[in-house]
C-alpha cells in the first residue's frame, strides 16, 4: 500500500526525468550553438525568395508578433514572477529589444530586397570579428593568439563558399546600399551578443518574452508607414503564413533561446563564432532544396571553417 506522500513523490519522478535530458541539452553549449546558424540561414533563403511578395517590415513585425503570443501562455508564469526585476532592470532590456529584435531583422529583410544572398552571407561572416572588437572596446575582454588563429581560419573558409573558390567571383562582388543596411544590421547584431552579459538573471522565457513584445512595438509605426505607403501583406497566400510560421518559430524562439544560452555558458567570442556556419548550412540547404550539386569548393571551405572553430573553442 502506498501512502499520500509515496503516491506524490511517484507522480513527480516522471516529470522529473524528463526534465533531466532536457537541462542536460540545456547545458551543452556547442550543441545549442549549431540550431541558431542553421535556423538563421533558412532565415536569410527565405527573406530573399519571398522579397516580391511580402513586404520586409511586415514579415519582421508579424514574425516578433506571432513569436510573441506563442511564447506568451508559457512565459507568463515567469513574467509574472520576475516582473519587479524586468521593471528594475528596464534600459538594458530596451536596449537589447531594439539592437537583436527591432533593428536586425528589419534590416536584413529590408536589404534583402536590393542585394544578393551571397553579398549578405560575406556582409553577416564579419559579425565574430565585430564581436571581437566590440568586446574590447566596451568590456576590454581580449582574446588568446589560438582564438584569434580560430576566427581567422573559419573566415578564410566563408570567404571561400561565398567566392565558390574563384578569385574572380569574389573580386566581382559590388557593394549597394542593400550592403550597407546588412552591415549595419550586422553591426547590431554583434553589439546585443556583447551586451547579453549585462541582461538580468531572468528566466529565459521571461527574457524571450519581454524583449519580443518590446521589440514588436517598436516595429509598429515602421509597419503602419509600410502599409500606408501600399506595401500590405496578402494574409490570403499561403506563402505569407508559410513564411510568418517559419520566422516565428525556427529563427525567433528556438534561435534565441539556444543563442542566448549559448552566450551565457561560452562568452559572446566564441559564440559568435559559430555563426560562420551560416554559409555552410545555406550551401547545404542550396543543395538538398534547390537541386544544386555539391561543388568541389565546399569540401575546403567547410573543412576550414569546422577547424577554425574546433581551433578557438578548444579548451586548454
Amino acid at each position: 500500500m502506498t501512502t499520500g506522500t509515496d503516491s506524490h513523490v511517484e507522480a513527480t519522478l516522471p516529470a522529473e526525468m524528463a526534465a533531466a535530458p532536457r537541462q542536460a541539452l540545456f547545458d551543452l553549449p556547442y550543441v545549442l550553438l549549431v540550431l541558431p546558424p542553421l535556423f538563421w540561414a533558412g532565415n536569410f533563403v527565405l527573406g530573399r525568395a519571398v522579397r516580391a511578395d511580402v513586404p520586409p517590415v511586415g514579415l519582421a513585425f508579424w514574425r516578433w508578433a506571432v513569436g510573441s503570443l506563442l511564447i506568451a501562455g508559457f512565459a507568463w508564469p515567469h513574467v509574472r514572477r520576475e516582473w519587479p526585476a524586468v521593471r528594475r532592470h528596464w534600459p538594458i532590456i530596451l536596449l537589447l529589444s531594439f539592437l537583436g529584435v527591432a533593428v536586425f531583422n528589419t534590416l536584413v529583410y529590408t536589404a534583402l530586397q536590393f542585394t544578393t544572398a551571397i553579398n549578405a552571407l560575406l556582409m553577416q561572416s564579419t559579425m565574430p570579428v565585430l564581436i571581437v572588437l566590440l568586446s574590447y572596446l566596451f568590456f576590454k575582454e581580449t582574446i588568446s593568439l589560438r582564438q584569434g588563429l580560430g576566427i581567422a581560419l573559419s573566415l578564410v573558409g566563408v570567404v571561400i563558399i561565398i567566392a565558390q573558390g574563384q578569385l574572380a567571383t569574389l573580386l566581382a562582388l559590388s557593394l549597394n546600399g542593400g550592403d550597407l543596411l546588412v552591415l549595419v544590421a550586422v553591426a547590431s547584431y554583434a553589439a546585443y551578443s556583447v551586451f547579453l552579459r549585462q541582461r538580468p538573471a531572468l528566466h529565459p522565457l521571461t527574457f524571450l518574452a519581454v524583449t519580443f513584445v518590446a521589440g514588436t512595438l517598436m516595429l509598429v509605426p515602421f509597419y503602419l508607414w509600410e502599409v500606408l505607403a501600399g506595401r500590405v501583406m496578402h494574409f490570403d497566400s499561403p506563402t505569407t503564413w508559410l513564411s510568418v510560421a517559419y520566422v516565428a518559430v525556427f529563427p525567433s524562439i528556438l534561435a534565441y533561446l539556444c543563442y542566448n544560452r549559448g552566450v551565457d555558458l561560452v562568452g559572446a567570442t566564441r559564440a559568435g563564432l559559430f555563426l560562420h556556419l551560416m554559409p555552410v548550412f545555406g550551401s547545404l540547404m542550396a543543395i538538398a532544396f534547390l537541386g544544386e550539386q555539391f561543388r568541389l569548393f565546399h569540401a575546403p571551405g567547410i573543412a576550414l571553417i569546422l577547424g577554425g572553430i574546433a581551433l578557438a573553442t578548444r579548451r586548454r
